[in-house]
């Protein structure tokens, strides 16, 4: 069962070319950043991992387990600058991890095989 957007793709995609071309306003980031977890919960559907993006978003993903109360035992939280730079293939995910940018925590808060969710020469400049 697909998830129901509230972003619509042609939107999400200006946003994040607009942010990759240089824009840091709060609603392309927010835009960009909200339409990108509605990408990683369609394409690795569950409830096992809880993704955070404050204070834009968040997400839960990737089959197992079903979190319902209290703190998940899987998160993965991040600002959006940094979210985008991994959705977009312009930082690596355990390049993140190890410098601080992105704390994950739990067995399956792992996403290195699901990034970036759009091919780097998504319109990316580097300069990010």
């Amino acid at each position: 069962m697909g998830l129901r957007r509230r972003i619509a793709p042609a939107d999400g995609h200006a946003a994040l070319s607009a942010w990759l071309g240089g824009a840091t306003d709060r609603k392309t980031t927010a835009t960009a950043v909200r339409f990108s977890l509605e990408e990683l919960a369609e394409r690795a559907q569950g409830n096992s991992v809880e993704v955070r993006v404050p204070p834009f978003g968040v997400t839960q993903c990737i089959e197992g387990p079903r979190h319902t109360r209290g703190t998940p035992p899987n998160v993965v939280e991040c600002d959006g600058a940094t979210w985008l730079t991994l959705v977009t293939g312009t930082e690596n995910w355990s390049t993140a991890v190890e410098s601080g940018k992105v704390s994950a925590s739990g067995l399956r808060a792992e996403l290195a095989d699901l990034l970036p969710l759009f091919a780097p020469d998504h319109g990316a400049t580097g300069s990010r």
